[in-house]
């Protein structure tokens, strides 16, 4: 930690019971003797919707305010005794960090903000900028580039899920698949290209790696992983511990790109993740040197061997 700067204290989470949100402020909770205050803000819809899991986290004693995002005035009370936002907004809601940045620059408390960015580079290289599924979070970094001063930054560069990535893949398989009720894989290109993995329990724990580091820095990109495998190591891993054969197939990187861009034509649900999973097998996820270190988090990362496990247990129910 630099000299003078204060660790974050009270922590404000926005989409805390989504797909992410959920794995972060469960990590958040693990490590609360580290914080003054944790809360999440959520809509009353979900307040009614995920009562359980609203009432679980109050009787725990995180701060649950409801609201409606969309209220400045509900917002900036939301923002009051907090000084470190935590966004795990999910894609679609992606453009709405912008209003909640745009407050919490003018909010007394707010020095910190972490933007939704958990996934893939959205600034590996040149390409980047013409990728569809990069756009709403190019737009809020530029708008934090050219509209804010006061705040500290840090975008944590996730890469792909391997939760999801090893799962069955729904109605086209062709995007990739890891099915362990079938014993049925597809994999991507020859399945000899590497791709780095973070599991969503890792995020949540290198969020708090995180938060315990902070940064001077006006912006920040941590760029971290759990492990870099290959989809004929992960099928091997899944075979060894299922004790069966799987059967195999494979989607070649241009019939991948045939998919992607049928999927976008036609407005398929899978259009993202086909795009996402191209820009994968391309080498979007590989980095000189992972942040891991800087944060404190290296040797701690979860295992191919030990994630594969998990999911084995969680399918049968362990």
């Amino acid at each position: 930690m630099a000299s003078g700067t204060p660790l974050p204290k009270n922590v404000l989470v926005f989409g805390a019971t989504g797909v992410i949100g959920k794995y972060i402020i469960q990590e958040l909770y693990n490590a609360r003797s580290s914080f003054g205050k944790i809360g999440f803000f959520t809509s009353k819809s979900t307040a009614e919707t995920k009562a359980g899991d609203v009432n679980g986290w109050k009787a725990k004693g995180v701060e649950v305010i409801v609201g409606d995002v969309n209220s400045e005035d509900d917002v900036n009370k939301a923002y009051k005794g907090y000084d470190v936002v935590i966004s795990a907004l999910g894609r679609n809601a992606i453009a709405a960090q912008i209003p909640l940045i745009k407050l919490a620059e003018s909010a007394p408390s707010i020095k910190y903000f972490y933007p939704s960015e958990y996934g893939t580079d959205i600034e590996y290289g040149p390409a980047s900028a013409t990728e569809k599924p990069h756009q709403f979070k190019l737009q809020v970094r530029k708008y934090i580039r050219e509209n804010t001063k006061k705040l500290k930054f840090t975008y944590l560069v996730t890469g792909p899920y391997s939760d999801m990535f090893f799962s069955p893949a729904g109605k086209d398989e062709r995007i990739g698949s890891f099915n362990i009720t079938e014993k049925k894989a597809t994999l991507l290109g020859t399945g000899n290209e590497k791709i780095s993995f973070t599991t969503m329990r890792d995020v949540g724990r290198l969020l708090v790696a995180a938060l315990e580091t902070p940064t001077t820095s006006h912006e920040r990109t941590l760029k971290v992983n759990s492990f870099t495998t290959t989809g004929k190591e992960a099928l091997a891993e899944f075979e060894k511990q299922t004790g069966a054969k799987w059967e195999v197939s494979y989607t070649p990187l241009d019939a991948l790109k045939k998919v992607e861009k049928e999927a976008w034509e036609k407005d398929s649900p899978h259009k993202t993740s086909a795009t996402l999973r191209r820009i994968w097998l391309e080498g979007g996820t590989l980095y000189n040197v992972r942040s891991n270190g800087e944060i404190g988090f290296e040797g701690k990362e979860e295992t191919l061997e030990g994630h594969v496990r998990e999911i084995i247990a969680k399918h049968d129910g362990v």
